[in-house]
């Protein structure tokens, strides 16, 4: 009897499975393996433009949502394509950094409103292309990724990046745009290729970004220079976030931030505003020497602060003249309430003192609760306001040079 013939394997082409498996199979493939599936065969391309494939990927990558899907008119597909068509440089990062923005501007919108308003708008590829011309230094995708976002803010009273009163230090940073950032470029001794991310009105300290491997820094290391303040409290720096890298550094603090971890005070910062009526007598006009404060918090435990000048300077007041600094306090609990006075003397009588009361106002101070504490005197000539507004920094600087007002000294007082 004759043997049988071998018969030949059938080979299992994988287009040849039908329709839903070969679905499945390419749910679990990643956009560029489902990318180049389109270009294996018609069959393949035809499923792989499947559009419920692409939904995946851009929820994923960009955090598109069904409602800005609507919006935009278009397939999943065409959404992921033209997104990665300008961020696909950044598609290690900007989930990451997009939710974080998202989850900072949704607590802030319940708490802080009025901050988001400083935001500014994301920045194009050729901005930054620009700044990397002009510093010598590659930026870093995380840090263009998050600029793509959002470009900083608007440099204002209090920061986004961390305002905070400590047992003995205050700072308001604000997140620098990237023009305002590549203006502080350092190439000095200590801060050699150092990319400021954050500027406090009130000390004019940064924290910094290295942009290259030197002086014992590693690169893309974020730090928090201040050595000053450092030498005589190094718990003043404690609650300030450091970094290996961009990425790091942005989602550490938001998240430090929304879970509570870090206070954005709102009620504790203070302008203070010291005028004398431009209808005074010139011989009216007096120097500021000292200032007292007695502060009480709701368990009537009392802290009295007394001491020179204000912000460490004793200004002028003349009929007309306006002097405006910014202040702060803290409490051990959640309200309390301040009172003092300033003390003055005379240009024209040299010897002859006086002091202007500040009456007693209270405070409540949950966390992002605006204040809307307002002093006045009890002489007529001079006044102290307090404005709970943010302050744009283009307008107060202007009005800084039209009132002589001194730039901050780069001191951090307890109690102002």
């Amino acid at each position: 009897m004759a043997a049988p013939l071998d018969m030949e394997p059938s080979v299992l082409s994988l287009e040849l499975l039908p329709t839903d498996p070969l679905l499945l199979i390419l749910s679990f493939l990643d956009y560029r393996d489902l990318m180049s599936c389109c270009c294996l065969s018609r069959r393949l391309n035809q499923l792989s433009s499947h559009d419920p494939l692409w939904k995946r990927h851009c929820k994923k990558y960009w955090l598109i949502s069904e409602e800005e899907k609507s919006q935009r008119n278009q397939s999943w597909k065409a959404i992921f394509i033209s997104t990665y068509s300008d961020l696909g440089r950044y598609i290690r990062y900007y989930a990451t950094l997009k939710k974080a923005w998202d989850d900072l501007e949704k607590y802030l919108g319940q708490r802080c409103p009025r901050m988001i308003s400083s935001l500014k708008e994301s920045v194009r590829e050729e901005d930054l292309d620009a700044v990397e011309a002009q510093i010598g230094c590659k930026l870093p995708d995380d840090y263009r990724c998050s600029f793509r976002i959002h470009n900083g803010q608007k440099l204002v009273v209090p920061g986004l990046m961390g305002s905070m009163a400590l047992s003995n230090h205050y700072r308001s940073e604000d997140l620098l745009d990237i023009d305002t950032a590549a203006g502080g470029f350092q190439q000095r001794l200590g801060l050699k290729q150092c990319l400021p991310l954050t500027f406090c009105i009130h000390t004019g300290l940064s924290q910094y970004m290295a942009l290259e491997s030197v002086e014992g820094r590693n690169k893309y290391e974020i730090f928090y220079q201040c050595p000053d303040q450092m030498a005589r409290n190094p718990s003043a720096i404690d609650m300030f976030i450091t970094g290996t890298s961009y990425l790091e550094w942005f989602t550490s603090y938001v998240n430090k931030v929304v879970t509570g971890g870090y206070p954005i005070i709102r009620d504790q910062i203070f302008r203070i505003r010291i005028e004398m009526s431009k209808d005074a007598l010139p011989e009216k006009a007096c120097q500021l020497d000292s200032r007292y404060w007695r502060i009480t918090n709701a368990k009537g435990d009392v802290e009295e602060v007394q001491g020179p000048g204000v912000v460490g300077e004793f200004p002028i007041i003349s009929p007309g003249r306006v002097y405006e600094y910014t202040s702060c306090t803290t409490f051990s609990t959640t309200s309390g309430y301040m009172e003092g006075y300033y003390t003055f003397h005379c240009l024209y009588y040299k010897e002859k003192f006086f002091n202007v009361t500040i009456p007693r106002f209270h405070m409540v101070c949950p966390t992002f609760k605006v204040s809307t504490a307002r002093m006045e005197t009890n002489h007529n000539e001079y006044a102290v306001d307090e404005d709970e507004d943010s302050t744009d920094t283009d307008e107060y600087e202007d009005r800084r040079r039209v009132l002589d007002i001194p730039a901050p000294s780069g001191r951090c007082p307890r109690h102002t």
